[in-house]
């Protein structure tokens, strides 16, 4: 370990004593990226939490609008106008996704995400504002989703990087699929917090889920270190030898296989640096990203939709003959997060165990399209139905999103034909995921206007959306199965 350590987060100076192993300094980093995220994640939870309440409520006897709720979001167009307002958030997240990636891996990442989670947070006090100062303008709230957009932007490429650099790509798919469990796990605290809180008045549902981001912030500039270098230890499953002081870097031959197994040598200049940003283009045109970005848009299409419209579906939908009220809705909507939880867990463990990221989302996928159609149809049986449903739905829609923006981004981040450039990964976690929230900014605002024609539309909208996502990996996992079957082959030909 070198003498002299720089560029070390504050706490490190205060208490010496963290200074420790490797071990622990990589189990702490997951924890503090994942409170990081879920803070993230528990504060887009909000919007979806209170349309019910902003919207306009249904006549359980007519199942038909009536005009009140929070102006400008009742009368006849209230669904719409939630979906627009979905729509400002997600898009400028996804426009703010690929500038901060490109950003990432050129800027200190724990200053940067310390800025995305203050503006984060700040923004959606922001909105919650608009409650107690009797706010009725829809270009406040425009304005303040798009701003704060931006600033969620930031968080998903520096999380994923500093997550990347700590981790080797052994076990890789089951440690990120437990670590991406934040997500699942901020939507449950969001959805609780700010249900439990909408009796109280709907700001208090984004002034609490705002302030828990602003204190994550803290956290994580106080206490995150964003690569192992940076403690004077070698990157795990990297071959590599840097020095710090005159920033060279001595790359060894790598001769592990890819996971993916099908990634192919990139015409890249022998001569740049291997610590220089890799470009937005050269990225683009990594073997696997492109295909995996495209699967991602409709899979976060599908994974967004339920999370910004799940509860407003619950309650205007009759269980057992029952509406539900609005904070029973929001609580209840959790049991899809807490599926999505077991979802990437699951879809990262049998990644690791077959190598074959492409082959388990398609399984994934393919599984929720009967499923989807099953919840539609049968969910408003019984109370236990829908939430069994709902449970399954989670778990096979959440389980290719959370290993498609985790472990594969990360796999396609650092793999071989980018020659051990470790920042190229902040650019490709934002390409994948960038486009990814394009599908998440258009779904919800889809869902807004395709409601007004019955559910059963937005299901289907749902299920060709699966159907696409499925497409676009097909190729790359009957590449896959190829590579599988050439390993059986081998294996059974050395034996006895």
């Amino acid at each position: 370990m070198q003498s002299k350590i720089v560029g070390l987060p504050p706490a490190f100076s205060l208490f010496p004593s963290l200074n420790k192993t490797f071990t622990f300094h990589q189990i702490l980093v997951l924890i503090i990226t994942f409170v990081a995220y879920a803070s993230f994640h528990a504060s887009r939870k909000p919007p979806s939490i209170v349309k019910s309440v902003l919207g306009p409520s249904v006549n359980e006897e007519s199942n038909s609008p009536i005009d009140n709720g929070w102006a400008p979001f009742n009368g006849t167009e209230g669904a719409q106008r939630l979906g627009e307002l979905d729509l400002a958030f997600l898009s400028s997240y996804a426009l703010g996704m690929y500038f901060a990636g490109h950003l990432g891996d050129r800027i200190d990442l724990r200053l940067f995400l310390v800025f995305g989670m203050m503006g984060s947070g700040i923004l959606t006090v922001v909105f919650g504002l608009g409650y107690w100062m009797n706010v009725h303008l829809l270009g406040f709230y425009m304005t303040v989703q798009i701003v704060c957009g931006l600033f969620q932007s930031i968080g998903w490429p520096c999380v994923v990087s500093v997550v990347g650099n700590w981790s080797g790509k052994e076990k890789r798919g089951l440690i990120m699929g437990v670590w991406n469990s934040h997500t699942s796990v901020g939507n449950i605290v969001g959805s609780v917090v700010a249900s439990s809180v909408l009796d109280s008045g709907w700001g208090w549902s984004f002034a609490l889920p705002g302030g828990l981001v602003i204190v994550s912030g803290l956290v994580v500039f106080m206490c995150l270190v964003v690569s192992p270098h940076d403690l004077g230890f070698k990157e795990p499953g990297k071959e590599i030898e840097m020095s710090l002081a005159t920033e060279t870097l001595v790359v060894e031959e790598d001769k592990e296989a890819d996971d993916v197994g099908l990634l192919e040598n990139v015409n890249l200049d022998d001569d740049d640096d291997s610590l220089s940003a890799i470009g937005f283009l050269e990225a683009w045109k990594l073997p696997g990203v492109a295909p995996f970005a495209f699967c991602l848009f409709f899979s976060k299409l599908v994974a967004y939709t339920f999370l910004y419209w799940l509860p407003y579906y619950l309650r205007h939908q009759a269980v057992a003959g029952v509406y539900i009220s609005h904070k029973t809705a929001g609580i209840l909507s959790t049991v899809f997060d807490i599926g999505g939880v077991f979802g990437g867990i699951s879809a990262g463990f049998i990644s690791d165990k077959i190598k074959a990221r492409a082959l388990t989302s398609i399984a994934f996928l393919s599984l929720s399209i009967p499923v989807l159609i099953m919840y539609r149809v049968y969910g408003s049986v019984s109370m236990f139905i829908n939430i069994g449903l709902m449970f399954i739905s989670g778990l096979l829609v959440n389980g290719p999103y959370a290993l498609i923006t985790t472990a594969v981004a990360a796999d396609l981040g650092t793999q071989d034909s980018i020659k051990g450039n470790g920042r190229a990964l902040a650019t490709v976690t934002a390409i994948i995921d960038g486009t990814g929230s394009v599908g998440a900014a258009l779904g919800p605002l889809l869902a807004g206007y395709i409601s007004s024609r019955g559910w059963n539309s937005v299901f289907f909208m749902l299920i060709v959306s699966i159907f696409f996502a499925c497409l676009f990996l097909v190729r790359l996992a009957k590449a896959e199965i190829k590579e599988m079957s050439s390993s059986g082959e081998l294996i059974a030909s050395s034996g006895p």
